[in-house]
């Protein structure tokens, strides 16, 4: 019976189904079966919610029934408000794809390394490297792409990629231990009110804390005498007065930086200001204080531009195994998919001009678009008619690498808002460093 047992189960197909962020490249940690990610370190995060949550629970059991008896019982609910809205934006940014960029597939880097390659002269002494930058007009001011080593992808205007995360970051602002997250262009609005709104409860909490103190000197003569009444509320006090500061102070410098429409990573670095040398305008800014706080606070929030809960094809399997190296974790969840041979021949991408002025790439119509932050279409990456999402082209490295096609689109009439893509005239050959930051 037990023979029979197993025979039938070895007989039984394997059903299991392979979900895309199972052979997910980053080292980002998944949850829910792929409906939630974080950073792959959340220890400090964990330290976040144990500060916030314990400080939080020790005013309420200690300050709020004294409180609201001898001041006003509305004290409990404005701190149970707080705390609840705190604590709902921390989950929100940690639990939110920060705007993780696909990487390239096998065949999208393989033609985007065959384009970018610059023959070197026979008669050269030394090794020139092809340049590895963009140009791309932004508002009238020259925006530079730069080449992901990693990702093999020319990163869109704004973007960088996280060491941390081992991932390209739409809008990347920075990597935040404290939330267990990149910071980007999906859940900066969630970072935004998290510091606000755990500002306005570190002051709500501390002035508290010493009103209950100071109400309970009246009555006790001696220090000492008030911190053996309550010494839960003079833990309090200490732990708001040396978290204040830095969350004041951080909400403060995120405001600034939401009214002037720019990233931490872009102020470090001193993009629109004098730090650099010459200051130059910030051509992302909608031209006020109000429009900027509403694009990035109040704008519609794009698109997660991975698939996370996808099925893995074989197709896309497939590709993800010539990316991974026989010792990376990915390995071993492939092999374990049966993957067909048939699936493992890949097909080089064909460039070439269709009768309707559009760029067929691998048998993909590609047809003009330009980047556009605020177009949340613009970001999308395209599939391929039969490719079940092999190629993603890109409009601001496909369409530069063949002008000779793209000149008939643009002497038809064809227009663009924001961006206009140029050739870069061999400028910063030898920048092949990858921004890490």
């Amino acid at each position: 019976m037990n023979l029979l047992c197993c025979c039938c189960c070895n007989m039984a197909p394997n059903t299991r189904v392979t979900r895309k962020w199972e052979l997910f490249a980053g080292r980002n940690k998944f949850y829910c079966d792929g409906l939630l990610m974080s950073a792959p370190h959340t220890s400090v995060f964990y330290l976040t919610c144990i500060l916030i949550t314990g400080t939080s629970a020790l005013f309420f059991a200690f300050d709020c029934p004294f409180l609201a008896t001898r001041i006003n019982p509305i004290i409990p609910i404005v701190g149970a408000v707080l705390y609840f809205f705190t604590m709902s934006s921390l989950l929100r940014t940690t639990f939110t794809d920060p705007g993780v960029i696909p990487r390239a597939s096998y065949d999208e880097a393989a033609y985007i390394e065959k384009q970018i390659e610059v023959p070197n002269s026979l008669n050269s002494p030394t090794y020139r490297p092809p340049p590895r930058t963009k140009e791309v007009l932004v508002k009238g001011q020259t925006v530079k792409l730069k080449y992901c080593f990693t990702c093999k992808i020319f990163r869109p205007p704004r973007a960088s990629h996280c060491s941390q995360c081992d991932n390209c970051v739409e809008r990347f602002d920075h990597h935040c231990p404290w939330v267990g997250n990149c910071v980007g262009k999906r859940n900066y609005r969630f970072f935004y009110l998290f510091l606000v709104s755990l500002a306005f409860l570190a002051v709500f909490i501390f002035s508290c804390s010493v009103t209950h103190l100071v109400l309970l000197m009246k009555t006790e003569t001696k220090v000492i005498e008030v911190i053996k009444t309550a010494p839960f509320t003079v833990i309090v006090v200490f732990i708001c007065f040396f978290s204040i500061w830095s969350v004041i102070g951080l909400a403060g410098f995120h405001t600034y930086l939401t009214t002037s429409d720019q990233t931490t990573n872009e102020d470090l670095k001193g993009s629109f200001s004098a730090k650099g040398g010459q200051r130059s305008v910030n051509p992302y800014s909608r031209g006020n204080i109000c429009l900027n706080c509403c694009h990035i606070l109040c704008g519609p929030m794009t698109p997660s531009l991975i698939d996370r809960r996808g099925i893995a094809t074989d197709e896309y399997i497939s590709q993800m195994q010539q990316h991974s190296s026989p010792r990376h974790p990915l390995s071993d969840v492939i092999s374990a998919t049966h993957v067909p041979s048939s699936a493992m021949i890949t097909a080089q991408p064909i460039v070439a001009a269709s009768s309707n002025n559009v760029l067929g790439i691998g048998g993909t119509d590609l047809k003009q678009r330009f980047y556009d932050e605020s177009n949340a279409s613009s970001s999308a990456l395209e599939t391929s008619a039969h490719g079940g999402g092999v190629y993603r082209p890109r409009s601001y490295d496909n369409l530069q690498n063949a002008p000779e096609l793209v000149e008939p689109l643009l002497n038809n009439g064809a227009e663009y808002d924001n961006e206009e893509p140029f050739q870069n005239a061999n400028k910063d050959k030898n920048d092949t460093n990858e921004d890490s930051s």
